[in-house]
Formats: C-alpha cells, structure tokens, sequence
C-alpha cells in the first residue's frame, strides 16, 4: 500500500521532529520545510498528499503560503497549527483556504486524528466512494456493497447513508439532514428522516462495519465497529 506524502511547514526544529515522528510512526512518509518557500521546493519534486504548516515563519509565513497554493491545487488539505488562538487569525487563515486549525500547544495524538479525517475526506471526495472494512459505498452508483453483494438504495437513503458514515461518530440533527439531504426548501416533515432512518436500520442490521445509533434529544449518528 502507498504511504501518503505529508509535507510539514515549522521554523521551530525541535516541533518539526516531533511532528514527523508521530506522523511516521503512524506509517505516513513526511517530508519536512522551515518556511513556505522551501515548501515550495518540495512541491516541485514530489506529490504531496496533505500539508501541515505554522504560520508565524521567515521567508514565507502560512498565510502567504496557502495563498498561493490555493491559486495553483484549491484541493490539497491544510492542517495549519500555530500560536495564534485569536479568532481574527482563525478567520483568515479559514478564508484562504486552510482546511483545520489547530493552536499550539496541540495535543499529538488529536493532530494525527485530525490528519486522518483530512486525508479520509479528501479521498472520499476524489473518489466518491467510502471504503470500510467489508462495506463499500460508491456514490455515484448509489449502491452499497457488502463482501461480493451489492445492493443499490433509493437515491435519499443512500446520500442520508453517506453522509453519516463520511463523519463517524458526528451528531447530526434531523432538520440538519433534512435541510442537506432535502433542501431547505422542502416541503416534507423532518419526520422523513426517522422513517428514512429505520429502513436503512433493516437493511443493514447486520452490517459488520457500521451501526446507526439514535442520540436522544439529538439525532443520529453512524458508529464503525
């Protein structure tokens, strides 16, 4: 299987090793820069799946830098992680595109969940397929396929299906899935998404790779096994 390539942005060495340690330990290939134009650097000369990169750096800082890459791959993920906790620096670095913001001192272990979700979801989207263990979904064919057996679910079932196991263990509301798998200006009840809910409940009971779980009060959400 081919790692994926992450390119890790820090002028501070010592948080630079840190970074690419964790990430390799966890089988990802890191490749490392002090600022964005060295980054640019390796851009040039490898692929790159994912990027991480501070801000506050010489040269180049993470603000520039995003700017500039967003003109160039608008699809590549940014994880930014920096000192900055204001919401202005938030703000900015969201509206030129950085995809995650984490603000240091970052927790390691919620920095490699965060670079998983961002490569999961950047795969999900080149692909439009969500691969589990024994359970694939292909978007594009509303079908899910269980082993050698696929089965291919009306066209709201599956994108309410699609949605959830693209975000496990993520709440959603019904009037949040009703307004994105609807449209807001729907005219059907939100109880459409419990009726929706408890036939795909039957069909996949005995799915070995999700459940579908009711928070009370709340809504749903999809549990990996």
């Amino acid at each position: 299987m081919l790692m994926h390539k992450i390119l890790i942005i820090e002028d501070d060495p010592s948080l630079l090793q840190l970074y690419s340690i964790a990430l390799r330990k966890e089988g990802y290939d890191t490749f490392l820069a002090h600022n964005g134009q060295e980054a640019w650097d390796v851009i040039e000369r490898e692929h790159i799946d994912l990027i991480m990169t501070d801000i506050m750096m010489p040269v180049m800082d993470g603000y520039e830098f995003v700017e500039l890459l967003r003109r160039s791959n608008p699809m590549l993920p940014v994880l930014m992680i920096t000192a900055k906790d204001d919401f202005s620096s938030k703000s900015r670095g969201f509206s030129l595109g950085t995809d995650d913001y984490m603000t240091k001192p970052i927790d390691i272990n919620e920095m490699v969940l965060r670079v998983r979700a961002l490569l999961r979801r950047a795969n999900i989207e080149s692909e439009r397929k969500l691969v589990l263990s024994g359970t694939v979904l292909d978007y594009d064919a509303l079908t899910v396929t269980v082993g050698d057996t696929p089965l291919m679910l009306p066209q709201k079932e599956f994108y309410l299906l699609f949605k959830l196991v693209s975000y496990p263990n993520k709440i959603f509301t019904r009037l949040q899935l009703m307004d994105e798998i609807w449209g807001r200006g729907s005219t059907s009840d939100v109880q459409t998404i419990d009726v929706h809910i408890n036939r795909l409940r039957k069909r996949f009971c005995d799915n070995p790779d999700f459940e579908i779980v009711t928070v009370r009060g709340l809504g749903y959400k999809v549990v990996l096994k």
